[in-house]
């Protein structure tokens, strides 16, 4: 159903992303980038936030970010992740496989800059073994997601 509603929303825009599907899981960061044979960061990671006024928002960040408490709360408030249950419920999608395209109800999409370290990056499509190949200024103009500076690069 998930990688349906993926499939539906490029079809209604007449967007040619090709959706891989792979036999293995991509389900975590670690498994995309070695399955996709690309480094972590190329990843990029889509996450729901609950917010302290009950929005919820997806933020969509390179795979080896990490949320910087400080810019979030500065960008939006008080906000914590929303669990998984919770997720599936708003976004229609799978933790693991959840991705800015197709949501089951319309969220606001934040896009942290620090994709566009990177001309393409592998977002999932919606299932725990798709992906789709996008450059960063792309995914901005599909999803309308907005571009905001609220990750910080781990540290080895």
């Amino acid at each position: 159903m998930s990688l349906q509603s993926v499939r539906d929303f490029f079809s209604a825009r007449d967007l040619d992303l090709p959706i891989i599907e792979l036999a293995v899981s991509t389900a975590t960061v670690a498994l995309a980038a070695d399955a996709h044979g690309v480094e972590p960061g190329r990843i990029a990671k889509t996450l729901a936030f609950r917010l302290a006024d009950g929005r919820v928002i997806i933020l969509v960040a390179r795979g080896d970010a990490r949320i910087d408490n400080r810019k979030f709360r500065a960008a939006f408030g008080k906000g914590k992740m929303s669990p998984p249950e919770e997720v599936v419920e708003l976004t229609g999608h799978p933790v693991g496989g959840v991705c800015p395209f197709g949501l089951a109800q319309p969220l606001a999409i934040y896009l942290d800059q620090s994709l566009q370290d990177f001309d393409e990056v592998l977002p999932a499509a919606g299932a725990l073994h798709t992906a789709i190949r996008i450059s960063p200024a792309q995914l901005a103009v599909v999803t309308k997601g907005e571009w905001v500076d609220v990750c910080r690069l781990r540290t080895p």
